[in-house]
């Protein structure tokens, strides 16, 4: 049977909760245990794939091509685990699986109730996970915080599995803010009681707290929280923001919380291998160089809405001892090649993310021009690889007409285009390539000398639109280079100019597959070529 830990949160959100539960599934691999991770939203959207990237960050993909909520990629990074659509539910998903059965006559006319129905279909995801991943731990975040209207099915399916599995297979960890009042210079504690309070009222008494704090947490402060929160102060873990999240297994460590996890699921008591982790957290703080990268995009207010991407380009700085000092460019600043040029002007390295609409990709094109004029490092992923294929196709074609249809549906050169084939599932998922695909990488290309000579790859996908193959050969003309397609030739997957140090487009997304200890090979090639300039 598998030993579960469940993650709740406290006083405000964005505390940290999925680096908490990220990091204990990497004390826990560290321990020789395999894991599983599943994140619970309380929203009522069905899928994260369509909400905005500013509300919400970005959306991870799974390789099965599940759209997750962006703590799925956290899971995935720090345990070194592909995961799958089955780790991120949502209410509305949840609600939709019991309308779908009521109308199958499930419920034979009989009154659907949020007890035990709702809570039951809950923890019956909980346990296919924990049956298809064949995992020693299965560990669930809840998300929002408690108290929540919304979050409140989740919070007693959670308790129900402590009858339902066994207390000694069940684990609560709740993840709480200490915030400082400057007036007195000193960390409060009542917020995190009421908190407590509110969870015990709901039924779950927690076994750990994790105390988010910007400032040292005294022993004397955890004997106090201990006290009033019932929870012994060895097990009140101090957790004070960390100048690089790769630090915060170490922390979990430092203050036992790996050993006291397996000790209250009854698993083996064996000495962690955290090399890695100490190997990470030095090379976060002890670089050689500094190197400047320019991350441009539409929704770059939002800084997790390109999450994955900044932390793989984080990854790529590991490996060359080098600190990436990131420097946030939105598109909607670039109006004119001037404006391209005072804000890229002082970077080592572009590299340019996704966005939507005509505007967005016009002030994308004026990046590639900027890039390419000025032989600075550039890396485009998704529709930074179609701007690079529409700037190619105005200057072979001599006409500002060439676009994408998804700007302009009309355009005379839709050098960016859906294939026919999918043209008829638009509105379905069929029309998106999502997940993993294989690849096939050209000998001699920069790409080909980023996989170390690697021919067949798999890379991860979210994307509907292609390359326009009736251009294919004549985009050949302004010194472009098609470096990687799919195995059936349809699809040109990755495509550089010629002549420049490094400007590669790739239409997948390589930044899902990127870990701390094994970065993606392009984004290293990447930062390779700008730590060079």
């Amino acid at each position: 049977m598998a030993k579960y830990i469940f993650v709740t949160g406290g006083v405000v959100s964005s505390v940290g909760k999925g680096i908490t539960v990220a990091s204990i599934g990497a004390t826990l691999k560290a321990r020789g245990l395999s894991v599983a991770t599943l994140k619970m939203d309380p929203y009522l959207n069905t899928d994260p794939g369509n909400m905005s990237p500013l509300q919400h960050g970005e959306v991870y993909v799974t390789r099965d091509g599940g759209e997750e909520d962006l703590d799925v990629g956290n899971y995935e990074r720090f345990t070194d685990t592909e995961l799958t659509a089955a780790s991120d539910i949502t209410s509305g998903q949840v609600y939709k699986t019991l309308f779908d059965r009521e109308k199958q006559g499930d419920f034979i006319g009989g009154t659907i109730q949020v007890i035990p129905h709702l809570t039951n279909e809950i923890k019956n995801r909980i346990f296919k996970l924990a049956d298809s991943s064949k995992a020693d731990v299965v560990m669930v975040e809840v998300g929002g915080t408690i108290g929540d209207i919304e979050g409140q099915p989740f919070i007693e399916a959670i308790r129900q599995m402590r009858k339902t599995v066994g207390r000694e297979n069940v684990v609560y960890v709740h993840v709480t803010l200490l915030p400082y009042i400057g007036s007195t210079k000193e960390l409060k504690t009542k917020p995190t009681q009421h908190s407590v309070n509110e969870l015990r009222r709901a039924g779950i008494q927690p076994d750990i707290l994790v105390c988010r704090a910007d400032s040292e947490i005294s022993e004397s402060l955890r004997e106090k929280i201990g006290l009033f929160t019932d929870v012994e102060p060895y097990a009140v873990i101090p957790m004070t923001t960390a100048k690089s999240v790769y630090e915060v297994p170490l922390i979990l460590e430092q203050y036992g919380a790996g050993d006291l996890i397996t000790k209250l699921l009854g698993l083996p008591q064996v000495t962690p291998d955290m090399t890695l982790w100490r190997t990470l957290a030095d090379k976060a703080i002890n670089y050689k160089q500094i190197v400047k990268i320019a991350l441009v995009g539409e929704y770059v207010a939002l800084e997790d809405a390109y999450y994955s991407i900044r932390e793989a380009i984080y990854h790529a700085g590991f490996k060359y001892d080098c600190k990436i000092k990131l420097e946030w460019v939105g598109t909607n600043d670039i109006h004119t090649a001037e404006d391209a040029a005072a804000k890229l002007k002082d970077v080592q390295g572009i590299c340019l993310a996704g966005g939507f609409g005509e505007k967005n990709i016009e002030s994308m094109i004026k990046v590639v021009e900027y890039a390419k004029a000025n032989k600075v490092p550039f890396f485009g992923i998704g529709l930074g690889m179609e701007a690079m294929l529409i700037d190619a196709g105005r200057i072979v074609f001599n006409s500002k007409d060439v676009n994408s249809t998804a700007f302009v549906p009309e355009t005379m050169y839709p050098i960016i285009d859906i294939p026919q084939g999918r043209k008829a599932e638009l509105e379905h998922v069929a029309a998106l390539r999502m997940g993993d695909y294989p690849c096939k990488v050209v000998a001699g290309t920069k790409a080909a000398a980023a996989y170390e000579g690697k021919e067949d790859i798999v890379e991860r996908h979210r994307n509907s639109y292609e390359l326009n193959n009736a251009y294919r050969e004549k985009l050949l003309d302004d010194g472009l280079i098609f470096s990687a397609f799919s195995p059936d030739n349809e699809y040109v997957e990755i495509c550089e100019v010629k002549d420049h140090p490094f400007m590669l487009g790739c239409l997948f997304h390589p930044e899902y597959v990127s870990r701390p200890h094994r970065p993606h090979p392009l984004f290293s090639a990447f930062i390779d070529a700008a730590r060079a300039k």
